[in-house]
């Protein structure tokens, strides 16, 4: 199977990449500053109680960042079972990064593996290989991500500065996103899921609460702020509202259908919205209304439980000419266009995770932090060899 082929059909590629505004503090950076009591549950911070992040530099001089044994490995390929999770980045420092990410700038393609909390470490880490990335040119952007939890207020402010710069979000087989990874996974301009989501409900930390009408009242002012989130990132609101029900010692996993019904699964509806609106300036209404059309017949003639790469391609290939593409006009936002360009950097499919049932000691996993490479309770080993995850990798494709 060639390349291009095994690295999957054009459809799974990154949603346009954009050009984030210049970066601006907002309010509640000060909560982002301390780490999380417990990472393996979802905390809330009170922003009064905890250190200030330090002040963002406004020189290339950036100060140092102690990663707080989080792991941050730099790719610039996606084909993690043949070439590894690329180079361990051991420092934050502008010169460091530019260096690892300089290698990827010919093709025009990073992958970033995080493994770790979300906190203000993730935060600024996100930052500054974003800023690099941005100088570099480098526009198709992944973060393939594991993660067992956090701090709700770092997920947020990293979600928006992930929303506004381009990423796609993958969890790979093997890999976890629970509690506040979740709204992480939210901001992602397409979500590429194969290992496991988990929720349950958040922490407060320095709580004053008494009582249960106190505790709720301050977690009310939390979630009014979550369930805003969610919604300027097209994912529903009532995934806020099942995270309330569930202990937060416990972990509730999301099977695959709920998974597409919150809209956290596949590509954001907010980014497939502004996305369709610069095409439709771009290349016109009568490319659009063709390639919506071309996308449902795709998923009803080719993909139909499909999993093999080479009949998908092979199937769109051959149906793209009947709905008028590759456009003249047009030809680098029609569907297979990487293909057609003789390129073929893309994300790898991602299987579907299996239904579970409500979390419990059976449902849970281990802490990933603590045991990065290990397997997770439910899931598969992480990439044991490179024929398995190649053949993992192929399995379930998504569209953008």
């Amino acid at each position: 199977m060639n390349r291009v082929v095994r690295c999957l059909l054009p459809l799974l590629m990154l949603a346009g990449c954009t050009v984030p505004d210049k970066h601006t503090d907002t309010a509640g950076d000060a909560g982002l500053g301390a780490q999380a009591a417990d990472g393996e549950h979802m905390v809330s911070i009170n922003s009064a109680d905890a250190p200030p992040l330090p002040p963002r530099p406004q020189t290339d001089q950036w100060p140092d960042v102690d990663l707080e044994g989080n792991r941050i490995f730099v790719s610039c390929d996606v084909d993690y079972a043949g070439g590894g999770d690329g180079q361990a980045l051991e420092a934050l420092s502008r010169p460091d990064i530019e260096q690892v990410l300089s290698a990827c700038q010919e093709r025009g393609l990073l992958r970033v593996r995080y493994q770790g909390k979300i906190t203000g470490v993730f935060v600024e880490a996100m930052w500054r290989i974003t800023q690099v990335a941005d100088a570099l040119a480098i526009s198709r952007r992944v973060l393939d991500l594991d993660s067992s939890g956090g701090q709700v207020e770092a997920a947020i402010r990293v979600g928006d500065q992930i929303g506004a710069s381009g990423w796609t979000i993958w969890v790979r087989e093997g890999s976890v996103c629970h509690s506040a990874c979740v709204f992480v996974l939210a901001a992602g301009d397409n979500r590429l899921l194969a290992g496991k989501v988990g929720i349950h409900r958040m922490m407060r930390i320095s709580s004053k609460a008494t009582s249960r009408a106190e505790l709720n009242d301050e977690l009310q002012q939390v979630y009014g702020k979550v369930k805003d989130y969610l919604q300027r990132n097209g994912v529903a609101v009532g995934v806020a509202d099942l995270m309330m029900t569930v202990p937060n010692r416990s972990l509730r996993l999301l099977t695959s259908e709920e998974l597409r019904q919150y809209g956290l699964d596949g590509t954001n509806a907010v980014q497939d919205d502004l996305e369709r609106i610069r095409q439709m300036r771009k290349c016109g209404a009568d490319f659009v209304r063709r390639k919506d059309a071309f996308l449902v017949s795709f998923d009803q003639r080719c993909k139909n439980g499909r999993n093999d790469l080479e009949a998908l391609t092979s199937c769109g290939q051959g149906l793209k000419e009947r709905f008028g593409f590759p456009d003249a006009t047009c030809p680098d936002e029609s569907p297979l266009a990487e293909i057609d360009n003789g390129h073929g950097e893309l994300v790898p499919p991602a299987a579907t995770p299996e239904p579970e049932a409500e979390g419990g000691d059976e449902a849970r996993t281990a802490d990933a932090d603590a045991a990065p490479a290990a397997p997770q309770a439910g899931t598969a080993a992480a990439e044991p060899a490179a024929d398995k995850g190649k053949d993992k990798a192929a399995s379930g494709a998504r569209r953008q």
